[in-house]
């Protein structure tokens, strides 16, 4: 199966909203070689016209613009399509302006004059963003907008109650794809600080001397490509929520100073002298076993505890098969919508084999799939025969074939025999796709970079 987390960007529109016609023509220039569809609109006002007739995946406007400026435009896209993404690329970046930008809802703002990497790893964040957008969600429990009633979420719904309006920090736990930043949202919508700024970083994402500049900030000049003082992530979350994910993934040098953080609530910016101080409620999230990091020496044992104030684990989707077909109804009026189609149900024999699933990809796998069966559907109803062979059950997996058939071997050993291969391969292809960018390579695969570099050293992969 494709999961999202590691599908190519092409066919995903970006509108570009930018009343310079050079830098239109630079930025379409730019993201068409990425392999996007480019929309272009010369103000606010031509971006509402269009979003009218064919929305887009992501936003990309400018601050100040004639006739409707970038701020105009996200507040009104922010009413008209909250799904919709908006990142802020202007010259203008002031600590005023970003956190103004951030609390109306703005994904995230990039400065001019723009690091091309820097400004197409934010859009492939946003793109991302776009599955697990809180304001998308409007089914199961419409005051969280989280889908499903089975006894583990209904848990996990009486605990958002209970603690959502506290200080106190939450560490989210669970496997990939089961919703963790969608708790952590409606963490943020039911509090006192719903009306502050939400800020989401995945620690895993970003190369590890970078970390320091995205959680405090930086001054201009404070290190080659500093070309303006911008605010880091705390800062820009003060009075609101800030959501670390993939906290098991920073390294133990910035894990002390996160612990100093979180101590004091006060930081300073890299390269700065002046002390800032900030109200944060911080919600981190791992897939990791945070605990057996410590018992490994590789998580400091001081910050797990800070961390695992009030610990929530979001269970697998095989633990909840009763919420599947919630789910299904849910996506499948999602794709409609998105593609235009008309699938009304899936017959019972095809619902079974869904719900008989193990979903090792969780949520997001089950989202794939629907999508797919909306995109190859004939007709109103999804029937036994639509669905892949290893869904009905009916065929061994081609990634199983020739386990253990050469030698005896036990089903553990067979298992990592072939995790082993599989891993391997898409790893060395993802690095000669991207030409050994392993930023690029990380994110396409769904890995973090720390795990990925990790990873070629096991495999010998390494240059």
């Amino acid at each position: 199966m494709v999961y999202h987390g590691a599908r190519d960007p092409i066919n995903e529109t970006i509108l570009v909203v930018e009343d310079e016609l050079n830098m239109r023509r630079v930025l379409r220039a730019m993201l068409s070689r990425e392999g996007y569809h480019v929309q272009l609109a010369k103000d606010g006002v031509d971006a509402v016209q269009q979003l009218m007739v064919q929305p887009s995946r992501v936003v990309l406007a400018d601050l100040k613009m004639p006739r409707m400026d970038g701020m105009e435009l996200l507040e009104h896209i922010q009413q008209h399509h909250p799904a919709i993404p908006v990142v802020i690329l202007t010259a203008f970046g002031t600590v005023d302006t970003a956190v103004e930008a951030l609390k109306k809802g703005a994904f995230d703002y990039i400065t001019k004059p723009f690091d091309q990497d820097d400004l197409l790893m934010t859009l492939r964040k946003a793109v991302k963003s776009t599955e697990w957008n809180v304001q998308e969600i409007g089914a199961g429990r419409e005051d969280l907008r989280i889908i499903g009633q089975s006894p583990p979420m209904m848990k996990i719904y009486e605990t958002i109650e209970k603690v959502a309006d506290t200080p106190t920090t939450i560490l989210l736990t669970g496997e990939t794809g089961t919703g963790k930043e969608l708790i952590a949202k409606a963490l943020h919508l039911r509090s006192s600080r719903h009306r502050g700024p939400f800020i989401h970083i995945n620690c895993g994402a970003i190369p590890e001397t970078l970390v320091e500049s995205e959680l405090f900030g930086h001054e201009k000049g404070a290190f080659t490509g500093a070309v303006s003082t911008k605010p880091g992530r705390f800062e820009l979350a003060n009075g609101g929520t800030l959501f670390l994910d993939e906290i098991g993934e920073i390294s133990r040098e910035m894990q002390v100073k996160l612990l100093h953080v979180l101590q004091e609530q006060s930081f300073e910016r890299v390269g700065g002298l002046a002390t800032i101080r900030v109200n944060v409620r911080l919600i981190a999230a791992s897939n990791r076993d945070l605990y057996q990091g410590v018992k490994a020496g590789d998580f400091r044992e001081d910050l797990f505890y800070r961390l695992n104030v009030m610990p929530i684990h979001v269970p697998p989707l095989r633990v909840r098969r009763e919420d599947i077909p919630l789910l299904v109804d849910y996506f499948l009026q999602k794709f409609n919508n998105m593609l235009n189609r008309n699938v009304r149900e899936m017959e019972d024999r095809a619902m079974e084999a869904l719900i008989s699933c193990p979903w090792p990809g969780n949520i997001r796998e089950l989202e794939n799939l629907v999508e797919r069966l909306v995109v190859l559907a004939s007709g109103p109803v999804i029937r036994w025969e639509d669905l892949p062979a290893e869904v009905r059950g009916d065929k061994v997996p081609q990634v199983v074939r020739g386990i253990g058939e050469e030698e005896d071997l036990s089903l553990r050993k067979a298992v990592e025999q072939k995790t082993t291969e599989v891993e391997r391969h898409l790893i060395s292809r993802a690095l000669s796709r991207f030409k050994g960018n392993i930023t690029r390579a990380a994110e396409y695969l769904g890995v973090s970079r720390r795990g990925l570099q990790m990873k070629m050293r096991k495999y010998g992969l390494r240059k």
